[in-house]
């Protein structure tokens, strides 16, 4: 039997700080949210070296660094305000995600 899926309170396109890692402090903007493994790609974070095979004449092939993925309770959400936060919502005529601190929309 699969397991529940997991409710994600962050989307693409959202700005977070890494909290746990090796890149614990530094922040960016997510690339991929990838559900099936409770995981996202924040771009310039979390950088590996992998070899790449050349696809064509053009194409360079060799050790390239690429963005890997990390797991999603590392990251939160980062509040213009208030900096990195919880996400809480605001039900009106459509659900709304707000900064826990501020209550400003997110």
């Amino acid at each position: 039997m699969a397991e529940a899926a997991h409710k994600y309170k962050i989307k693409k396109d959202d700005t977070v700080q890494v909290i746990a890692g090796k890149d614990k402090g530094k922040r960016g903007r997510i690339l991929k949210v990838l559900r099936d493994k409770d995981r996202v790609v924040v771009e310039g974070l979390n950088i590996v070296k992998k070899a790449m095979k050349k696809r064509n004449q053009q194409d360079r092939g060799g050790i390239v660094e690429i963005e890997a993925a990390i797991h999603s309770s590392n990251v939160m959400i980062v509040c213009k305000k208030c900096g990195p936060v919880k996400i809480g919502y605001k039900l009106g005529d459509k659900k709304v995600r707000v900064c826990r601190k501020c209550g400003e929309a997110l």
